[in-house]
């Protein structure tokens, strides 16, 4: 999701996900590289839950703003996934321009853990009771919740 130049949200560039936008339909599980976009990393366990390094170059098809520039993208089906998350962009500045925050120092950029199975179920479990309890997908059997 884009929001040029103070668009609220949703915006009017808004994308359907993370499958779509780094052309990888669901859960890559081996390495691949265009000269646009691609996986240079993926997890050998843990599906699309593992630590994922994706690019996408837009050379062709740039998102053109003018005052400000503002992406999200979404955690999993209406942001429900708790994930860590870093991303990078380039631009071009025009000089003079307003002074950049100050970026974290280096133990502020490191790496999260390694998530494990376990944390996964935790996860879900703080969902599902954030949700009220109940079942997870909606179609577990009787004891399976």
């Amino acid at each position: 999701m884009w929001m040029v130049d103070g668009e609220p949200w949703p915006g009017s560039l808004h994308g359907t996900g993370t499958e779509d936008f780094f052309n990888s339909a669901w859960c890559p599980n081996e390495v691949y590289a265009h000269p646009y976009f691609g996986y240079a990393k993926v997890p050998d366990k843990l599906g699309w839950m593992g630590r994922t390094h994706c690019y996408r170059f837009l050379l062709e098809d740039p998102v053109i703003f003018g005052k400000s520039l503002r992406s999200s993208i979404e955690h999993g089906h209406a942001n429900v996934l708790t994930l860590d998350i870093a991303s990078v962009a380039y631009w071009y500045q025009s000089e003079p321009h307003k002074p950049f925050p100050e970026l974290p120092d280096r133990d502020g950029r490191k790496n999260m853990p390694a998530i494990q199975p376990r944390d996964v179920h935790r996860w879900r479990d703080a969902w599902r009771k954030s949700m009220g309890g109940g079942k997870l997908w909606g179609n577990e059997e009787e004891g399976q919740s």
